[in-house]
Order: structure tokens, then sequence, then C-alpha cells
């Protein structure tokens, strides 16, 4: 939340839109805070906001860093992350790769109004991030053994991949509608949600402070969720795998 604090101070500082996203937002609508099994934090921001963010963050006492996908070597992540410097996390995702504890920042792209046009590059999308995530990785991330040594040989390198994965979801002329495209995003556009969701910033308490989360909040949840009021079981109250240490 520390983290939270100062991304949350930059963008003020700086007109940067952001919004609390996915568990945490569910998090601050429903338990006016965490979700009781939650151990992480997601925020959303427009592609231009994103952009601008990555390149320009700073924090005003050096704990912090923003991990530019585009700048971290062996980043396996593909989209922002802000790591607290004082901190080390061990994860399996991030095996190889020496990473503090963090926040998510996630870009949120305009997508094809046209549902079958959505699908296609949604389709395309996951082949390509499916390359990416063997060339980066140092174990077999994928179910199948042929697929991964295909993938992995491939005379593709991971800059190439980069490029032609932004060409394919970066859209810089507004349409009606949004999408959250990182790999850690939807894997079908059942997670996409109208533009208007996000035309506009309010204020929301979570634990015992306040942030900023879209104006389209409730419709935004529950074309993504369903009925996310409603607990799920327990068997599904599912955490994260990792351990955290101070250096």
């Amino acid at each position: 939340m520390e983290i939270l604090d100062d991304v949350h101070r930059f963008c003020e500082a700086e007109g940067l839109r952001y919004s609390l996203s996915s568990g945490t937002l569910i998090g601050a609508v429903r338990h006016q805070g965490y979700i009781p099994w939650d151990d992480d934090i997601d925020i959303y921001m427009l592609r231009t906001d994103y952009e601008r963010f990555v390149k320009t963050y700073q924090d005003q006492q050096g704990r912090y860093r923003v991990l530019d996908p585009k700048k971290e070597p062996h980043y396996y992540y593909t989209f922002a992350k802000v790591v607290d410097q004082r901190t080390k996390m061990v994860e399996k995702e991030t095996e190889g790769y020496e990473i503090g504890v963090y926040i998510d920042v996630f870009p949120v792209d305009y997508v094809a109004d046209d549902p079958k046009e959505r699908e296609r590059i949604f389709r395309l999308k996951k082949l390509l991030y499916k390359i990416r995530r063997c060339k980066i990785s140092h174990s077999n991330p994928l179910h199948s053994r042929l697929a991964y040594l295909c993938y992995r040989h491939l005379p593709i390198s991971v800059a190439m991949l980069e490029k032609w994965i932004d060409c394919l979801i970066i859209r810089r002329k507004p349409t009606g509608t949004l999408c959250h495209m990182t790999e850690a995003g939807p894997t079908s556009p059942k997670g996409c949600f109208p533009a208007a969701d996000m035309k506009k910033m309010m204020n929301m308490r979570f634990e015992d402070r306040t942030y900023k989360v879209m104006i389209g909040y409730d419709d935004y949840l529950r074309r993504t969720y369903g009925d996310y009021m409603k607990l799920p079981p327990e068997e599904q109250r599912a955490t994260h795998q990792f351990e955290a240490y101070w250096l």
C-alpha cells in the first residue's frame, strides 16, 4: 500500500489517470479494502497515461522503481510493475530474475467494437504471447513439450515479437471499447468493457485511504466477473504463491 500511495501521489501531481482494477477493485467495493484472502494490488491506466508513467515515474525517496517490459532484459511480464527496491520476492514466474515486492500497472487499450474482429485479435495475441513466454522463460511454461520446443527455437527475437504485439494491440484512434490486452489480461473478449466506463475517475475508500476508480466500475466488474458481490466458494479463494523478504 505504500507503493500505491506513492504512485497515487505521482499521478495526482502529473495529471495521470489510473483506476484500481481486478481483485483490488472488487475489494474496494465489496470489502472497502483488501479481499480477505488477496495479497496483491492491480491498477489500470489508459495507454497514453501508462506510457507517460513508465517513462517519467520517480519517487521522492529512492525506494521504488518502475519496471518497463521494453527496457528490462529477461523480464518475464508484459506489463509494468512498481517495485520496492528494499525487498525481494521469490516466485515461480520470475525464476532467474530478481524482483522486489510490487504492484501491477496494466495498460488498457482501445479494441475493435466488432466482436468478430476482437476474436481474431485475441487468438493472434494469445499465440504471440505464448511464443514470447517460451523465448524468455528458463522452464517450460506450456503444457506441451513439443509446442515449447517449436516456439523456443523459432528464429524470431523477443524484440521482434514485442513489436508485432504492439502493432496488434495498440490503437491510437479511440473506439467505443476498452480491454486490458497484456498477457495477464483476459484470454477472450469477455473482459472488454465500454470506453465510457473509464471516461472519468472518482474517489473510493480502500482500507483507511482513498484512491481513484473508474466511474463505470460496477459495469466493468459485472462484465468481467458477473455477480462480483457474491463471495466465491472457499475452495476458489486462491492466493498467489510467493515468498517476500526485506533485504
